[in-house]
């Protein structure tokens, strides 16, 4: 579970970082870059979602 959660992170960070750059310079290659990032972020989420569940339950 701790290493999903620095998973997490690590993919937060890198999504903060392409989306800032589209942001403030309009770098289109960093929004690709974001949205990818954006969407690993979500399969990690589920996934600590499940873990989160299952801990819970014992």
């Amino acid at each position: 579970m701790k290493n999903l959660v620095e998973n997490i992170a690590a993919q937060y960070e890198a999504f903060a970082a392409n989306a800032n750059l589209q942001v403030e310079k309009n770098n289109k290659a960093a929004g690709t870059r974001a949205r990818k990032a954006a969407l690993e972020l979500t399969k990690l989420l589920k996934e600590f979602r499940k873990v989160s569940v299952e801990e819970a339950k014992k």
